[in-house]
């Protein structure tokens, strides 16, 4: 018998600025807990100013835990790959630096296959005139990013950068996903 805690899944992407990624998962139907943190770099507890100088080789990351029995690996992804460029090698909008890569992190292996799997499906459909350049690894040295950082979207909503680039993301997720939100 699978009791609630089975379907409990975590996996972490990086897509660009967590504070916009952030913003539209924690609105998400079946995302249990959202946090923005650090990840997939060589440094011990990075701080903040240390990954935005590259030096790391973390990126920006939100670690979401989902309930799998309400919401798919692939839905997660589906949303992901709509609210932020997988083409852009370490880049999204304006923010550059190997702490905007595109990057799915998983946990389990069904994720790597799921992520794969998307991918290949992208690339086939001709939706993308670039390449793909989202990476897809195992998660590895993840620490949660300062408090500050937390929620930033949600307690910031008039903050300049919120309103010019999380607040469209958070749109476009409500325009295209409305099935999929919280009510």
């Amino acid at each position: 018998m699978s009791t609630p805690q089975d379907a409990s899944q975590t996996i972490t992407l990086g897509g660009g600025c967590f504070w916009c990624t952030e913003a539209v998962f924690v609105q998400v139907r079946g995302v249990v807990d959202v946090e923005s943190g650090y990840s997939n770099g060589h440094t011990i507890r990075p701080a903040y100013e240390e990954v935005c100088s590259g030096t790391t080789g973390h990126n920006e990351v939100v670690r979401l835990v989902y309930d799998s029995a309400q919401i798919s690996t692939r839905e997660i992804l589906e949303i992901f790959f709509l609210i932020h460029d997988p083409t852009t090698l370490n880049r999204q909008g304006n923010d550059t630096g190997t702490q905007y890569r595109s990057g799915i992190y998983f946990s389990v292996p069904e994720q790597q296959e799921v992520a794969h799997t998307l991918l290949a499906e992208m690339a086939a459909s001709g939706i993308y005139h670039r390449p793909l350049v989202t990476e897809v690894l195992p998660v590895s040295n993840y620490w949660p990013a300062e408090n500050y950082h937390q929620d930033f979207f949600e307690r910031n909503p008039h903050q300049g950068y919120c309103m010019a680039v999380a607040a469209p993301k958070v749109a476009k997720f409500r325009q295209t996903f409305a099935r999929l939100q919280k009510t």
